[in-house]
């Protein structure tokens, strides 16, 4: 009779020990359901002592053997620990090492949960885990600790490769720090991605891969991609005007430009590239036009002849340009300055008076 009595106290026993680590994670879900009732107006203490209380209750279910493989136990796990690593934007560390926690227990929760019953719960502390570490790196933003910031989007990036705003975010903090391949790299995401400004971020990454990264390799296959999605940015086509024009490379510039002014006659911006493309060769022969020596008439004249001869060229496609688009000053001011090289009055003061009616 003794035997038989130990032997149900035994069982006894042990069936206790089992609910009461049951009933911690009734706790836990309990706490979780009076956490989310929490609102913007609850001091940030209290809502940490509410999920803290929380979490600890999944810290003793997930340590005994009879509850530690119950998915409910490792989902509000990560429920609360997301939470945590959400709401405190006071301790960095604290959130961080919560955020830890959280994606412990949303790996071990989506291994024991077979049947998919922890599924909802699972997704909104993955969602929260997301918030967290963009509010995070916004945070650092916010306060100029743009270098943490970097860091934060970049893990948000890695996580979530399909998050073009936060390469966006990425791309502006590591200009902030003058990290300029990681901010063309971001960038680059972004458009690739199919940002819906990616117009600018071409311009962006475009002129610091030339200017700061010293890349012209890269810069001009970045510049041709642009010219190809954006034809008609007057940018791009005129940077793309100047780089060949730096190579030396007129004929493949009026090449491009040629074909482009015979496909769409009414762009300004076609036109006042053609124009640079004469103009620019005409200031590269004043620049060795004034290194003569002034005894050197001949040499001088003849230099000046060839000048007068790129101006003349240059001369229709402005007057084009401004004709077509009369907001384009720039046109305006090259039209001014070849007037007066060519001393044509008239038209230089007709100009200048345009130019002057702009700046009012």
């Amino acid at each position: 009779m003794k035997k038989v009595l130990l032997s149900m106290l035994f069982i006894g026993a042990a069936t206790y020990a089992a609910n009461a680590q049951k009933s911690e994670v009734s706790k836990a879900k309990n706490a979780w359901a009076l956490a989310k009732f929490a609102t913007a107006t609850t001091p940030l203490d209290a809502t940490l002592k509410s999920l803290g209380e929380g979490l600890k209750n999944t810290d003793n279910a997930i340590a005994n053997e009879k509850s530690k493989d119950m998915p409910e136990a490792w989902s509000y796990r990560a429920l609360f620990a997301s939470r945590i690593s959400f709401v405190d934007s006071l301790n960095v560390a604290n959130a961080v090492a919560n955020e830890k926690i959280a994606e412990e227990a949303i790996t071990k929760a989506k291994a024991l949960d077979t049947k998919g019953g922890e599924k909802e719960n699972i997704a909104e502390a993955e969602l929260t885990l997301s918030n967290a570490l963009r509010n995070r790196a916004i945070f650092a933003y916010n306060k100029k600790d743009f270098r943490s910031a970097l860091g934060f989007f970049n893990e948000v990036t890695a996580k979530n490769p399909q998050d073009t705003s936060t390469f966006v975010n990425a791309g502006v903090t590591a200009k902030q720090v003058e990290n300029y391949p990681e901010m063309v790299r971001n960038f680059n995401k972004a458009i690739d991605l199919g940002y819906k400004d990616s117009e600018s971020l071409y311009s962006e990454v475009i002129s610091t891969t030339f200017e700061k990264v010293k890349d012209t390799v890269g810069g001009t296959a970045l510049l041709e991609k642009a010219v190809a999605k954006y034809p008609e940015n007057p940018y791009f086509v005129g940077m793309q005007t100047d780089l060949y024009i730096k190579q030396g490379n007129i004929a493949k510039s009026q090449e491009m430009l040629t074909k482009l002014i015979a496909k769409d006659p009414k762009n300004a911006a076609y036109q006042y590239a053609m124009g640079d493309t004469y103009y620019k060769q005409a200031l590269d022969l004043q620049g060795k036009r004034n290194a003569i020596d002034a005894k050197k008439k001949k040499e001088f004249d003849a230099i000046t002849v060839k000048m007068t001869g790129f101006i003349d060229q240059a001369l229709p496609y402005y007057k084009k340009a401004y004709e077509l688009d009369p907001k384009m000053i720039s046109a305006l001011e090259n039209l001014k300055i070849i007037y007066a090289f060519k001393n044509d009055t008239p038209n230089y003061e007709a100009t200048k008076k345009l130019l002057d009616a702009t700046k009012k």
